[in-house]
């Protein structure tokens, strides 16, 4: 199982499927799902999808590539499905996630001196 688990957050942006992860474990597919979701907590394609978010929001923190460009390259096949999975995860949209994290960076005395009502 834990060979499986390192092959997926090594190669988590290319397609994986749970017959070539069972395949690394050594075990049947119905015996891998079982095994890992009893280990682990989750299941094989939600812990998959959970690194793919993971490191989707750094992406969103550190560039200012588009989300789009971000969904690819973390492995999803979908700007659709990239942004619902997201929102599940994180419990909000990748651009409002990347809005919060900007402002986040952002030293408080800053911030008050932009906000601060003007005369």
């Amino acid at each position: 199982m834990l060979r499986a688990r390192d092959a997926m957050d090594r190669a988590y942006a290319q397609p994986l499927d749970v017959p070539a992860l069972a395949r690394i474990a050594h075990v049947s597919p119905a015996h891998f799902t079982r095994t890992f979701r009893a280990t682990f907590g989750e299941t094989p394609h939600r812990y998959l999808q959970r690194r793919r978010v993971e490191r989707a929001m750094f992406l969103l923190r550190e560039t200012d590539r588009s989300v789009t460009d971000i969904c690819f390259e973390v492995g999803f096949g979908s700007p659709g499905t990239f942004s619902r999975t997201f929102r599940d995860i994180v419990g909000r949209s990748p651009r409002a996630y990347r809005k919060e994290a900007v402002a986040l960076g952002v030293p408080t005395c800053f911030t008050m001196a932009w906000t601060r009502p003007s005369d």
